[in-house]
């Protein structure tokens, strides 16, 4: 199946007075038409700023210095600004972590979503009002009609999200890349929206890549799971090979950290030490310093490599006895 967006190579490197920080360092990934891919990693990982890097939103003194990002075909990695604003919003879009950096406070929300359409498409604003008010029925909004005369602050967390949400769809976009959007919300609400975006994607055909620091959360979303560690994709691959079989240590630290019913009473993993300062990494893996797993060998970077029908950078992978003890 041909990639809807193919990055090979991408580094995204701040250049601060301090030093030089990668925050992303050679990252490798496809998403294919109707198909969901999680980028997990801790804060500080670059999961974030690999998506702003896809979308250009990459300001001074950050900026990408190497690698492409193919979409559709067209590396759009040093393209001009205007023809990312053609591409932002339209097909490309955005789902943030908090809603109201997609929503005006002060105009209400048909207002937003109808300019949404017609800033790329050429349609009467009755045919866009009805495409907002579909569109919100699509995410579950009961009474659509009466939340597009709404405000964002008259709606509740989890209502402004799924605005959010439907607002990402409406142009019909080849892709959408949600930066942690359900982080804020309880669970019950996180559960229902996770499924309104699968489903969506798999109507549309939209490609996406769910961002988020949990494991748990893209475990029943995503079909596959791309893992970032300081930069670099440390394990790559389906999603219940990566779950039910992780073969990175810091793979295995994160499902370890996520309570299940079946652990009551029991004592989490944890992975020790700190994330480290991206001003001055460790040598060689840099996750070295916190595994259990480590050997001499992991002095030197190492390279990825296909195992076990996954794409994985880790010199020791098989000595997953030690590091679940």
């Amino acid at each position: 199946m041909t990639a809807v967006l193919d990055v090979s190579g991408l580094k995204t490197h701040f250049f601060t007075h301090a030093g030089v920080v990668k925050a992303v360092d050679g990252v490798d990934f496809a998403v294919s038409k109707g198909e969901i891919m999680g980028l997990v990693g801790e804060s500080g990982s670059g999961k974030s700023i690999t998506g702003f890097s896809i979308l250009g939103l990459i300001d001074p003194p950050g900026r990408i210095v190497e690698g492409a990002i193919r979409f559709n075909g067209e590396d759009i990695a040093n393209a001009p600004e205007e023809r990312l604003q053609r591409l932002r919003g339209n097909r490309i879009s955005m789902i943030f972590q908090d809603p109201m950096m997609t929503l005006n406070p002060v105009l209400r929300i048909d207002t937003q979503m109808i300019e949404a359409i017609l800033a790329h498409e050429k349609i009467d604003r009755k045919s866009a009002w009805e495409r907002s008010r579909d569109a919100l029925g699509l995410v579950g909004i009961p009474s659509p009609e009466e939340r597009l005369r709404a405000y964002p602050h008259q709606l509740s967390g989890g209502m402004r999200q799924r605005v959010a949400i439907a607002t990402a769809f409406l142009n019909k976009p080849d892709l959408i890349i949600a930066d942690e959007p359900t982080t804020a919300l309880d669970v019950t609400i996180q559960a229902q929206i996770i499924h309104e975006a699968q489903k969506l994607t798999r109507q549309t055909g939209t490609a996406m890549i769910w961002i988020t620091h949990d494991l748990a959360v893209v475990a029943g979303l995503a079909d596959k799971i791309s893992v970032m560690y300081a930069g670099r994709i440390v394990e790559q691959g389906g999603t219940d090979d990566v779950i039910d079989h992780p073969l990175h240590p810091y793979t295995v630290g994160l499902l370890g950290s996520v309570p299940t019913a079946n652990q009551r009473g029991a004592r989490l993993f944890q992975i020790e030490g700190m994330t480290p300062n991206m001003l001055a990494l460790p040598q060689g893996c840099a996750f070295g310093p916190r595994c259990r797993a480590r050997t001499a060998a992991c002095a030197t970077q190492p390279a990825i490599s296909d195992v076990a029908r996954r794409r994985l950078r880790c010199f020791n992978p098989q000595a997953l006895a030690e590091v679940q003890e």
